[in-house]
């Protein structure tokens, strides 16, 4: 959105596809650039605004800018962190709710709010029960086994069966031991 406004903004990926395709589609007032701790620290002493959008799923957001980049940051620059509800990826967030969004540290305004499409409620529950219905009703018409087997996306959607813990990421996240879900739905 920033961009079609006209504002300078810089993208930062790790994915070299995703910033070729960014950089076919936006306009030329949006910069795409590899990301890297020392390409964030240069960005950030100018920022007017830095959006944390970092998602690994099942595991918890990297820190991406550390309280020492914060304090070379403009006074009443704002830092969104989208990647709260994974722990957030500013060393200095911690969730906020809709009703008390904001608090500032060393002068810059933090916006962390958990849980952030419960702004919009109805919309954000149309978009997700359209995402994830076609699997719940796959599930109940074969069993969660049944459609594991069967179904690639469901079985990568699984986190726990018989109190394993069937996603790698979230083991590592929580330091607990890992079992591959293959082993427990029988293949």
């Amino acid at each position: 959105m920033a961009c079609g406004l006209g504002a300078k903004v810089f993208l930062l990926d790790m994915n070299l596809d995703r910033l070729r395709y960014l950089n076919d589609v936006m306009p030329a007032n949006c910069f795409t650039l590899m990301s890297s701790p020392a390409t964030i620290r240069k960005l950030v002493k100018e920022a007017d605004v830095v959006v944390g959008a970092v998602l690994i799923p099942g595991a918890k957001a990297p820190r991406l800018v550390t309280r020492d980049m914060l304090k070379t940051m403009k006074k009443g620059s704002v830092l969104v962190d989208v990647a709260i509800d994974q722990g957030g990826c500013f060393e200095t967030s911690k969730a906020t709710t809709h009703g008390n969004p904001t608090y500032v540290v060393d002068g810059v305004v933090h916006y962390c709010v958990a849980n952030m499409p419960g702004a919009v409620a109805k919309t954000s529950t149309l978009a997700l029960t359209n995402a994830t219905l076609p699997y719940a009703v796959e599930i109940a018409n074969k069993g969660w086994k049944r459609a594991m087997q069967e179904s690639t996306e469901i079985k990568l959607g699984a986190n726990v069966i018989d109190g394993k813990i069937t996603y790698q990421a979230v083991a590592e996240a929580f330091d607990l031991e890992y079992t591959p879900v293959e082993t427990l739905i029988g293949d």
